[in-house]
């Protein structure tokens, strides 16, 4: 057993709380802070002491879609349509294989496994798909 105290180790004691704890807790407050501690080095090495908090355009540009222009949303939402539309036309088998592979980010082997069949019928199917998409695309 020691005794620590707890103000050490939470920023909320206003003053000095001493207690007796075991020597296992002691190791992981212990270890916890060196953690704490590296990762606040590593931080300032890295020069990676921005927040989402600030103002300073980080976060926007991370957001596919951050514009002012109302008018920019708009096309974006409109592109988003016309692609579901064209997914949407396509078969079910060769929509559902466009949509694991493009979309849920499946491979071509994972699609295959999971359907029963070989990676070069997804493959073809996928490939098919999306010239059908194209196609209807050009002409919608």
């Amino acid at each position: 057993m020691a005794i620590i105290n707890l103000r050490d180790f939470y920023p909320f004691y206003l003053h000095d709380e001493f207690v007796d704890v075991p020597d296992i807790i002691v190791a992981e407050l212990f270890a916890d802070r060196r953690y704490e501690q590296a990762h606040a080095r590593r931080m300032r090495r890295n020069k990676a002491t921005y927040s989402l908090d600030e103002d300073n355009g980080i976060e926007a540009s991370a957001i596919v879609c951050y514009d002012d222009s109302p008018e920019r949303i708009f096309a974006l939402m409109e592109r988003h349509c016309r692609l579901c539309r064209a997914l949407n036309s396509l078969p079910e088998i060769q929509g559902r294989r466009v949509e694991s592979h493009y979309l849920l980010g499946m491979s071509i082997t994972e699609i295959a496994r999971n359907e029963g069949v070989s990676g070069n019928a997804v493959s073809h199917s996928i490939k098919k798909g999306l010239a059908a998409m194209r196609n209807f695309l050009k002409e919608n």
